[in-house]
């Protein structure tokens, strides 16, 4: 048994560890969010009136429950 936990503790110690140059995907996440919020800013601007008007609604049908 002490045997099979000292493999797997040195199994465990000695799996070798990913370089400082792997660092992810970070520009892909950043285009992502980036367009995301364009298109945020470019449908708000297309439809701002239609938006207003039924955050309005919506408004005033729970305050009218």
């Amino acid at each position: 048994m002490s045997l099979l936990l000292t493999r797997l503790f040195l199994t465990l110690v000695m799996k070798p560890r990913p370089s400082r140059q792997e660092r992810g995907d970070v520009p892909g996440w950043v285009l992502i969010t980036v367009m995301t919020a364009g298109l945020v800013v470019a449908i708000w601007g297309l439809a701002a009136d239609q938006l207003k008007e039924m955050l309005q609604k919506a408004l005033d049908s729970v305050a009218n429950k």
